[in-house]
């Protein structure tokens, strides 16, 4: 019943907590070291709303946001919003999968010009009838190979847990024999990013980590019966 972490920090240490509420054992190996970068906040007059498409972009930015907390703040997944509330906002708007969706929701909710931190590696995201000042606030700086206990891990079946696009596609370009791996994916456009070719793939039915994980779990029984 092991499943491999593989979102980074402080995200990989929710998750593994999450696991063993559920009795997994997690195995931490994430993918990404996570950096703040030096940043000006814009003025915040003229801007209707902030919008985060990442637990990241809300933790990395520190007090850059603190003008903006009065502010509605549209979030993607509960993740994403649960950070938003650690950052201090109180109006949490949580949307659908994807930046494109949310862009959208935000749109029928009356939102003309927004502020997006992101990570220095981001989607160029848009909307006809939205002014979206997007600012880096943080990098995700890859690593180059998977670490020998990942490895080891997914030689022994355990499931991989993908949380993101980027994860997915790095996860994909870094494995040797992906016929024999097991993935469990946040969201089906991280699915997408993973590509074809493992043993199994399959897609929480929402863009939470509690889904994820439960879809992991299934995962595993269902290996293990095999």
């Amino acid at each position: 019943m092991k499943v491999l972490v593989l979102r980074p920090q402080p995200g990989t240490d929710e998750t593994a907590a999450r696991a063993r509420a559920l009795g997994l054992a997690p195995v931490v190996a994430p993918l990404f070291a996570v950096r703040p970068l030096a940043w000006t906040p814009p003025d915040p007059a003229g801007i209707d709303a902030v919008m985060l498409t990442s637990a990241s972009a809300a933790r990395q930015a520190q007090g850059g946001l603190a003008a903006f907390r009065s502010l509605p703040c549209y979030a993607v997944g509960e993740a994403t919003a649960a950070a938003a509330a650690e950052a201090g906002f109180l109006d949490i708007r949580v949307g659908p999968e994807g930046g494109a969706a949310l862009l959208m929701m935000m749109a029928q909710g009356g939102v003309r010009a927004a502020l997006h931190p992101c990570g220095e590696d981001h989607l160029a995201l848009g909307h006809p009838g939205i002014a979206l000042r997007r600012v880096p606030v943080y990098a995700a700086e890859a690593l180059r190979s998977l670490p020998p206990h990942a490895v080891a891990a997914l030689a022994k079946g355990a499931v991989a847990l993908l949380h993101s696009p980027r994860a997915a596609a790095l996860f994909a370009g870094l494995v040797a024999d992906s016929g024999r791996i097991s993935i469990a994916a946040i969201s089906a456009r991280t699915a997408r990013a993973a590509g074809d070719g493992w043993k199994s793939l399959a897609v929480a039915t929402q863009p939470r980590d509690q889904a994820l994980l439960e879809l992991a779990a299934r995962l595993c029984q269902t290996c293990a019966a095999e």
